[in-house]
């Protein structure tokens, strides 16, 4: 197991597989079936870069099997918190115990660039992520975004956690 910076070498498409692959596993029952059915291929490959986002990759063997994303928080009410984007793995590797070394990877790369509390943003409704976070010392506060994913209603919750 390698995690590493997203390198010019890196095949953005397949990066945006892992997200996409992601969500149609993680969020079946949360999100509309139509909806994650329809994500399209390559959905994230130009979002992957945008400006200020640091963007890790996991491989295991050579094969890129999970991706996450981090900053500084994107939230004004937040700016001296650095911002986990995103964590996601192909789905066979979800529950085998790669999600805490890439979340402890984060947490280090943020703590590198001196932030002392992060947060993140998890789908009310997405119970294993919540236990994940949690259990990985991420607390659960009041803060939270109504969402409509796919034409349904949805929270996320924010998590934070000192460094």
């Amino acid at each position: 197991m390698e995690i590493r910076y997203i390198n010019s070498e890196d095949d953005l498409s397949e990066i945006s597989n892992i997200y996409e692959e992601s969500w149609k596993y993680a969020y079946k029952g949360i999100i509309p079936k139509e909806y994650l059915d329809s994500i399209p291929k390559g959905r994230w490959a130009d979002r992957i870069n945008k400006n200020g986002m640091k963007n890790l990759v996991m491989t295991e063997n050579g094969k890129l099997i999970g991706t996450a994303g981090f900053c500084r928080s994107r939230w004004d009410k937040f700016k001296e918190y650095g911002e986990i984007v995103s964590i996601y793995f192909l789905p066979e590797y979800i529950g085998k115990g790669y999600g805490k070394h890439l979340l402890k990877k984060c947490t280090e790369e943020l703590k590198k660039q001196r932030f002392t509390s992060i947060l993140l943003w998890v789908l009310e409704d997405n119970i294993s992520a919540r236990h994940f976070y949690e259990k990985n010392g991420f607390i659960c506060t009041s803060e939270h975004l109504d969402d409509n994913i796919g034409g349904k209603e949805l929270r996320e919750v924010m998590y934070i956690s000192a460094v």
